[in-house]
């Protein structure tokens, strides 16, 4: 066995063991979100992350891997690699293109999950599965092509290490605009323009699923090395740690002083967007910067949400707020903290001002096709979910059952599914 065949090897493990974790948190996404809504729609949650999962990666094998990254045309598109087949030589990576295909995969299917919890509890499922198609064979593919596939974005030398701009802020203005689209669940505001409250069934449950995410996190980012042996991995791992933690903090401490109280689902929020803001830049800052952004992470998070309470925009799990806003401002921060070609670093604007296009452009096309996506599906179908169909719960209504039910709610539940089937 040769240095060569060993250090190959090596990689191999490391790069499928972080695409493990990196599926792996899908399980915290179904946990978040199923914890975030209301009991009656749990089963309609864990649905939608299976739709993404399996739907998500047949359809990125089939056509999203190639438009991502097969041989560039004109720094717009991909044009070979579909099924991964064909000359892929241009990845010129030591792992095969097979290993890499199964973490692109990973990535491919956060992107989607991150919509379906802006559009919790009003969705017409069959609608969801189409849009969460398009997702992944196009809007997700064409522009990750431009920033890693060796698009213009990359030429012109934008930095996104693992996803901030690439996968969060494009898929929070996705879900901004599903969101938008598809309007607030029944009851959410007041004809006065008051938000009501719709408490979470189980904060316990969110906050595993947050732990899974936080934990998946670090194959996200150290898995990006692509390597093993990669000296930054470390590095890597202890500025997503510290970011983490200081999104949380900052929304615990927050909280507790503005409002005499510590809101468990913006804690559970401000560490998921403290996480969010590193991803773009966790192998280019420093620790110290780290934090920075971190704190900064949470706080926009904050501000984010009680903006979209303002516009009457309704958002159940904050996908907008925690990956758009911090999705924003993590690749904004790159330009600034980097240490190479950072604004505080080097007094470089460069870097900075790219930093800024590629925001532009990601969120502008995330928005812009997800909106024309669900117009041509609702040509097709309903986009959003009867009225009878949101009250009875969506688990009953497209998957006729629920999550779970004490004995004596049985009845309860029997009469209202044989109900529903009849009508």
């Amino acid at each position: 066995m040769t240095i060569q065949t060993l250090h190959t090897g090596i990689d191999t493990i490391w790069v499928v063991l972080t695409a493990a974790m990196i599926i792996l948190m899908e399980g915290g996404f179904a946990l978040l979100e199923a914890g975030f809504v209301r009991h009656k729609n749990n089963v309609n949650i864990i649905m939608k992350v299976f739709a993404d999962i399996t739907i998500g990666t047949l359809c990125f094998y089939l056509i999203g891997f190639g438009l991502m990254y097969g041989k560039d045309a004109y720094g717009l598109i991909g044009t070979n690699g579909f099924m991964i087949k064909g000359d892929l030589s241009h990845l010129n990576f030591l792992i095969s293109t097979d290993t890499f295909w199964l973490f692109q995969a990973a990535f491919v299917i956060a992107v989607i999950s991150i919509v379906s919890g802006a559009v919790a509890e009003r969705i017409n499922f069959r609608a969801y599965i189409l849009y969460a198609v398009l997702m992944t064979i196009f809007i997700y593919p064409v522009a990750g092509h431009w920033v890693w596939g060796g698009g213009w974005l990359g030429r012109l030398g934008m930095q996104d290490f693992a996803g901030s701009g690439v996968i969060h802020a494009l898929g929070g203005f996705s879900a901004l605009a599903a969101a938008m689209f598809i309007g607030p669940r029944k009851g959410k505001f007041t004809p006065q323009g008051m938000s009501t409250v719709s408490l979470p069934s189980n904060l316990p449950l969110a906050s595993v699923g947050a732990f899974l995410l936080w934990f998946g996190w670090f194959g996200f980012n150290a898995g990006s090395t692509l390597s093993a042996t990669d000296a930054r991995i470390g590095h890597i791992a202890i500025v997503t740690m510290l970011s983490a933690a200081s999104g949380g903090a900052t929304a615990m401490l927050f909280t507790l002083f503005r409002y005499k109280r510590s809101d468990a689902p913006s804690v559970i929020n401000g560490s998921l967007a403290g996480l969010v803001g590193i991803t773009a830049g966790c192998a280019f800052v420093s620790d110290a910067s780290a934090i920075v952004i971190g704190v900064v992470s949470g706080l926009v998070m904050l501000l984010a949400t009680h903006w979209l309470e303002i516009k009457q925009i309704d958002d159940p799990v904050g996908a907008f707020p925690v990956h758009a806003a911090s999705g924003i401002w993590g690749t904004i921060a790159v330009g600034l903290f980097a240490t190479d070609n950072g604004f505080f670093t080097t007094g470089s604007w460069h870097l900075l001002g790219v930093q800024l296009l590629g925001l532009l452009v990601l969120c502008t096309w995330g928005f812009v096709l997800t909106w024309l996506s669900l117009k041509f599906i609702q040509l097709w179908i309903p986009v959003r979910s009867t009225e009878e169909e949101e009250e009875v719960g969506l688990d009953i209504s497209y998957h006729g059952m629920v999550a779970a039910f004490q004995e004596q709610e049985f009845i309860k539940y029997e009469s209202n599914y044989l109900h529903y089937k009849e009508d």
